[in-house]
C-alpha cells in the first residue's frame, strides 16, 4: 500500500511539474525548476532510503537483541540503503552550484531548457534511488543470515550492494547530463 501511495504521489508531482517547467521563461521560474529538480532528487531518494533503512533496521534490532556481539557487522548491512539519499543530496548540491544558488554566478546561462533539464535530472536520480527499498529487503535477509552464521557477513554485504548499482547509474547519468549541459 505504501508503494502505491508513493508511486501515485510521484506521478502527480511529475504531472503537475511538466506544464510549469515547459512554461518557464523568467529567471525566477527557471531557478524554481532547478529547485524542483533538487527536491525530486533528495525527496524521492531520501524517502526510499528511509524505507530501506527501516526494513533492514528492524531485522538488525531483532538479531542484535539475541547476539549483541554482531552489532558492528549488522550496522554495515543496515546503513547501506542510506547511500541513495547521499546521491540525491550530491545531485541537488551540484545543480544548485551550477545554477549559482549556493553563491557565486551560474556556470551557464539559465535558459528554460536548463530549468526543465534540472527537473529530469532530479527525477533520474530520485527514481533510480528507489532501489534503496529493495536494497533494504536484501539487507534484511543478509542480517538474518548473519544472525544464523556470522561468517557470511561479507557475502551478505556483496548481495546487498548489488541493487545500489542502479542508483550509481542514475547518478552517473545525472553528472554526465549536467556536464553536457554546462551546469558543471
Amino acid at each position: 500500500m505504501r508503494r502505491k501511495v508513493l508511486v501515485f504521489g510521484l506521478g502527480m508531482a511529475v504531472l503537475l511539474a511538466i506544464p510549469y517547467a515547459m512554461a518557464a521563461d523568467t529567471e525566477g521560474t527557471i531557478k524554481a525548476n532547478i529547485i524542483m529538480g533538487c527536491m525530486f532528487a533528495t525527496a524521492i531518494a531520501g524517502i526510499a532510503s528511509a524505507i530501506g533503512l527501516a526494513i533492514a533496521g528492524s531485522s538488525a534490532v531483532a538479531v542484535t537483541a539475541e547476539k549483541p556481539e554482531l552489532f558492528g557487522r549488522l550496522l554495515v548491512l543496515q546503513v547501506l540503503p542510506m547511500t541513495q539519499s547521499v546521491y540525491g543530496l550530491l545531485t541537488a548540491i551540484l545543480l544548485m552550484m551550477g545554477a549559482g544558488l549556493l553563491g557565486g554566478t551560474a556556470k551557464t546561462t539559465l535558459t528554460p531548457w536548463i530549468g526543465t533539464a534540472a527537473i529530469w535530472i532530479g527525477l533520474t536520480v530520485g527514481l533510480t534511488g528507489l532501489s534503496a527499498i529493495n536494497q533494504g529487503t536484501i539487507a534484511s535477509a543478509s542480517i538474518a543470515s548473519v544472525g544464523r552464521n556470522p561468517e557470511v557477513a561479507a557475502r551478505g554485504i556483496i548481495f546487498t550492494v548489488m541493487p545500489e548499482t542502479i542508483a550509481i547509474f542514475g547518478l552517473l547519468v545525472a553528472i554526465l547530463l549536467m556536464s553536457g549541459l554546462g551546469i558543471l
